[in-house]
Formats: structure tokens, C-alpha cells, sequence
């Protein structure tokens, strides 16, 4: 049986290298194992530490490096592309998911016959930030992708062959892999494992990535912002009717009121507010229609070695 484990690599010089080395000694032993590393044009030099590890085990180790920053989700498209394993496995390249974890996920998903296998933590060492916007993305994913309330959204999970084969037709250059595995198959399953401590650097998790997560997420794998807008709509235009028979009503009742000019004001303001914003978020949908028709790739990829 074939493994493959994809690690998106991003200002991960420090620890690719040894992560790399001790999956070899670890995993290779019980599994054909297959390592696709995926430079997304890291500032830093970790694409010359996944050449010098890639040359040192050819036989075990794929490197890809992208010609741009495509972020988290599309550096793991071009894995799950360039993999030939019957499993992969996704995790990161911190150190924060301990090897013997991956062994046991790996065990878990083929024992059990999941299509899919989500980790989750009895207690998360990221930073504040990053587990306040897990915990935000997790609520909102229970909204829009219906996802089965206790699932967490993990980025260290196990797919079999079946889930790989569907994600990678998707051609969209805004993939968001957890929409496309829930999307695809119900046969999920969860595991705890450990979770550890970053040993050196700092998340890569910035508020922009979160910001696009939720775009993604929102717009790619969603119609519930449309279906919001319409029902906005609908409201405030029952709840212009019923001012106006009031405003009618007390015409006729005090025909010396005075019009109301601070509140008409008011009024327009907040309906143009409201229109401004369905159009931008319609803009949002075509746009994004349009680059898919456009034809731009998810990734492109600068250098290989197989």
C-alpha cells in the first residue's frame, strides 16, 4: 500500500528537512511511502532545504516549488495532483503534528474504511489569533457547507484514493479543500491525536489568509450570501410599505406635519448602503466566474524533482 504525505511548505526552512528525514525513518518502514513537497514561493530558503533533502532521498521525496504565492489550499491541490499514493496525508510543515500521529492516523482511516479522516486536538498549541479564527471558520462552515456539527476542519487529515481523484478534477483557481471533501463524500471520520508546541519560526496565519479562507468559502462553495441578500430585500421592502402607511396615515390624521428630512436622509443612506453591498457581493460571483472562464491555473508550477 502506497502513502503519500503532502506538506505545503512556506518559511519552513528550519524544519522541513528533519520533518522529511524522520517520516522516512518512522513511516517508511511500514508503508511504500511517497513525500510531495510543495514550495509556495517562501521568502525564505526552503527551497533549497527541499532540494538538498529531495536530493538525499530521491527514492522517498517529490518537490515542487510554485512560480507565486497561491496559498495553503492551492500548494495542497498541486500535491494531491502530483500524488500516486491509495492515501494521503496532509499536514504541515511545523513539527506541531508529531510523526507517531501520522502513523496513527494512517492506520485509522485504512482500518476503518473512511473515505476521509479529520484530526482534532484535546487542546490546540497555536497562537490566540489563529485558534479564535479556527474556532469563527468552524462556526461558519456549520452554515454554509452544512458541515456535521463536532467535525473540525482540520489541516492534518488522511483522504483515500477515491476523495483524491474528486478534489483534483476541480479546476477553480479558488479551491478550498475541506468544501470540496464535504461536497463529496458523507464517509468522514475524526481522531484524536497530539498536538505540540511550535518549535521555531511563528504561524504563517495572518488575517488575510483568513479573510480569503472565508472568501473562498463563502463565494466558491456557497449560494447562502445570495439567498441573504433576497431575503434583506424582502425586509426592508415590507418595511418600507409599512412606513409609508404610516407616513399616509399621519398626513391625513396632522396634515400640518412637517416632512421629515433628517429621516429620509437616514433612509436613503442605509438602502444605498445595502445596495452597494449585494452589488458588490454579485461582483464577487461574477469576477470570479469570469477568471474561472479566464482559464487561471490554481498553481503553476516553476521547478520539479522527481
Amino acid at each position: 500500500m502506497r502513502i503519500s504525505i503532502i506538506i505545503p511548505v512556506y518559511n519552513g526552512s528550519q524544519t522541513i528537512g528533519r520533518l522529511a528525514e524522520e517520516l522516512i525513518k518512522q513511516v517508511g518502514n511500514s508503508y511504500n511511502l511517497e513525500i510531495v513537497l510543495v514550495n509556495d514561493c517562501s521568502p525564505d530558503n526552503s527551497r533549497d532545504a527541499c532540494v538538498e533533502v529531495q536530493k538525499r532521498f530521491p527514492q522517498h521525496i517529490k518537490f515542487y516549488s510554485l512560480a507565486k504565492n497561491v496559498g495553503e489550499h492551492n500548494a495542497v491541490m498541486a500535491g494531491l495532483n502530483k500524488c500516486t499514493g491509495d492515501y494521503a496525508v496532509i499536514m504541515d510543515d511545523d513539527f506541531q503534528n508529531p510523526i507517531t500521529e501520522v502513523i496513527k492516523l494512517i492506520r485509522y482511516i485504512v482500518e476503518r474504511g473512511f473515505d476521509v479522516v479529520y484530526t482534532y486536538y484535546e487542546e490546540k498549541k497555536h497562537s490566540r489569533f489563529r485558534n479564535l479564527g479556527s474556532t469563527f471558520n468552524d462556526r461558519v462552515a456549520n452554515v454554509m457547507l452544512r458541515k456535521p456539527r463536532g467535525l473540525y476542519l482540520s489541516s492534518f487529515k488522511a483522504i483515500n484514493r477515491f476523495t483524491i481523484d474528486k478534489i483534483i478534477s476541480y479546476t477553480s483557481p479558488f479551491p478550498y479543500v475541506d468544501g470540496l471533501i464535504l461536497r463529496t463524500t458523507c464517509y468522514i471520520g475524526k481522531i484524536k491525536v497530539e498536538h505540540v508546541a511550535r518549535e521555531v519560526g511563528k504561524s504563517n496565519y495572518t488575517l488575510k489568509k483568513l479573510v480569503s479562507l472565508w472568501s473562498n468559502m463563502f463565494i466558491n462553495f456557497s449560494i447562502l450570501p445570495l439567498r441573504i441578500m433576497i431575503v434583506v430585500g424582502f425586509l426592508f421592502a415590507v418595511g418600507a410599505f409599512i412606513v409609508g402607511l404610516f407616513v399616509v396615515y399621519e398626513k391625513f390624521t396632522n396634515p400640518s406635519l412637517p416632512l421629515g428630512y433628517p429621516s429620509l436622509v437616514i433612509a436613503i443612506l442605509m438602502l444605498s448602503g445595502i445596495q452597494l453591498i449585494s452589488i458588490g457581493v454579485m461582483g464577487e460571483y461574477l469576477g470570479r466566474m469570469f477568471l474561472s472562464q479566464n482559464k487561471t491555473p490554481q498553481y503553476t508550477i516553476r521547478e520539479s524533482f522527481e
